[in-house]
């Protein structure tokens, strides 16, 4: 491994909002089991896996289910949830986020996706992004989720990079926890009270400098 820096990027809420959809679609579940799903039970499932997701829904409403009918929800909520990714584009990077990338990019820092989507190639694909990341790592490739530090230490592992020579973004608590656990640099974006075990908080990208990223880039160790 070298002694390089790699970044390794959560998805959503991070690069892109697709939040937004994920709620929608859990919501039209959850109202079809007669569950009241709000905004903010919502903030319950920020970076856990879907089947996770689901079993939070179904303990909201006291809801107890077979495993078959578990599947059969959990396809019906992805396809839900696809269905409003048909029309994605550049425009859905959240703001700030594609000067980073291009930073890092310029200046030949690894770069790799860290999230608990199953959907995350598609999502790169759709907004133009995809030939940023040298590395994706996502729902598909692992059995823990977060704050599990299996994701990020995949990714470094794809990156040859040795994880306290890596630097995470993540908007979830539980992503904070697995990158701190990895031992590797955690950079928060959202809110610094929800956020506060970060080693770094910003609101969002637009307020990430070049002379923040270059200060990252030249640290020795995290």
């Amino acid at each position: 491994m070298t002694a390089k820096k790699a970044f390794i990027f959560d998805l959503d809420g991070v690069i892109v909002d697709t939040a937004k959809y994920h709620y929608l679609a859990w919501k039209k579940l959850a109202d079809q089991l007669g569950i009241n799903f709000t905004l903010e039970h919502n903030e319950l499932l920020k970076g856990v896996s879907r089947v996770r997701s689901l079993d939070i829904i179904l303990d909201l409403g006291a809801v107890e289910a077979s495993q078959e009918d578990k599947n059969k929800w959990l396809v019906q909520k992805n396809e839900e949830y696809l269905s409003y990714l048909v029309d994605m584009d550049e425009s859905e990077i959240l703001p700030g986020v594609f000067p980073v990338l291009k930073y890092l990019k310029e200046k030949g820092q690894p770069i790799a996706l860290g999230s608990a989507s199953k959907n995350a190639r598609p999502i790169l694909e759709k907004t133009g992004i995809l030939p940023y990341f040298d590395a994706i790592v996502d729902g598909n490739d692992v059995s823990n989720a977060k704050p599990d530090p299996e994701v990020f230490l995949r990714a470094a592992q794809l990156l040859d990079t040795a994880p306290e020579y890596a630097v995470v973004f993540e908007d979830s608590i539980a992503g904070i926890q697995a990158a701190n656990s990895a031992k590797m640099l955690s950079v928060g974006i959202g809110d610094e009270t929800t956020l506060h075990e970060a080693k770094y908080v910003f609101q969002d990208f637009t307020h990430i400098d070049t002379h923040f990223m270059e200060t990252i880039i030249n640290k020795r160790v995290n």
